[in-house]
This record gives C-alpha cells, sequence and structure tokens, in this order.
C-alpha cells in the first residue's frame, strides 16, 4: 500500500518584497494554520511522510518548515526534496513527479498549489471517505490536506481514480471537530 498526503501550502500575504508571485510570505493566519496541521499530524503518526517533495516557491517552504517542526525528530532529515516543478503544476505533471518517487517511501507528502492540487486529488480519488470527498469536492483551501491510500506496491503503479480518500481536514475542519 502507498498513501499520498496532499498538502496545500498555507495563507499567504497578497504581495511580496521583490513583487514575485513565487515569493509571497505566509501570513500569520497561515504560520498559524500550518502549525495547527503539524500539530494533527504528530497525534496521527500513520500518516507522517516517509519522503517530502515541497514546491520552492516561499510559501511552500515555509508551510513545510512550520509543518515539520511539529514532528521534525520523527522523519530523517534527508527525506526532502524542494522541486521547483512543483509550482503551477497541473494533475498529469503532478502524477508523473509521484510516479518517479521511486519504490522506498509508503508515504509521500508533496506542499504544492492550487488549482493543480486540488484537480489532482479530485482526480485521483475514487471512493473512500464520503463525507471527506464531499468536503473536497468544492475546494482544497490553503493548510488543507488530502490522505489518499492506493493499493498497490509502487508509486509507478497509482493511476487516475485508483485513490482511497482516507482523510480529508482543514484548519475549519479540525477547529469544527
Amino acid at each position: 500500500m502507498r498513501r499520498l498526503l496532499l498538502l496545500r501550502h498555507a495563507k499567504t500575504e497578497r504581495d511580496s518584497p521583490s513583487g514575485s508571485d513565487r515569493d509571497r510570505p505566509l501570513a500569520a493566519r497561515g504560520r498559524n494554520d500550518a502549525a495547527e496541521i503539524g500539530a494533527w499530524l504528530l497525534t496521527e503518526r500513520s500518516l507522517l511522510p516517509d519522503l517530502a517533495l515541497i514546491s520552492t516557491a516561499v510559501r511552500a517552504r515555509e508551510t513545510w518548515d512550520i509543518v515539520r517542526q511539529k514532528f521534525s525528530d520523527q522523519m530523517a532529515p534527508g527525506l526532502v526534496e524542494h522541486l521547483p516543478e512543483l509550482y503551477g503544476a497541473e494533475p498529469a505533471q503532478l502524477l508523473t513527479i509521484i510516479r518517479s518517487a521511486g519504490p522506498d517511501p509508503e508515504r509521500l507528502m508533496i506542499v504544492g498549489h492550487n488549482p493543480g492540487m486540488h484537480d489532482l486529488a479530485l482526480r485521483l480519488i475514487g471512493g473512500g471517505d464520503a463525507a471527506g470527498r464531499a468536503a473536497l469536492a468544492d475546494n482544497l483551501p490553503t493548510s488543507g490536506l488530502a490522505v489518499i491510500d492506493f493499493a498497490v506496491d509502487r508509486w509507478d503503479s497509482i493511476t487516475f481514480g485508483g485513490g482511497q480518500l482516507v482523510r480529508y481536514v482543514s484548519p475549519k475542519l479540525l477547529k469544527e471537530a
């Protein structure tokens, strides 16, 4: 079995000092939300990633840094890759990146951006948590996390529609619970 964790970056400032979208930092709310998701992941140890693929955009890197602080002693330090191609990637591109993860990581996390992440989640999920699928149908909000399981032994075997949604969480849902 392979477990995919799709995490959208946290809430950002509207602008960056450089004027580049890639350089937009997290807003205060985003930093708080990322910490909340990280703390939740720590309580759900079966969800901690073996490998994390992170967009090189400032907001994705900052989101990962905050999330990872919550469970840094639970994950080997070298199992993080920063990939510029995650920025603006469409579902087919994201699927190619996932398929190239190799056979070793059982739990793979991607920290990226909409609309690609949301579209990818919708296309990968063929069943699973009905309430989560209904909530995810509308949006993958900032700091939203979709956990999708695949009954395969290798990442290069996953397909669109082949996943089961295990969990869908967001800071808003955690506050409501």
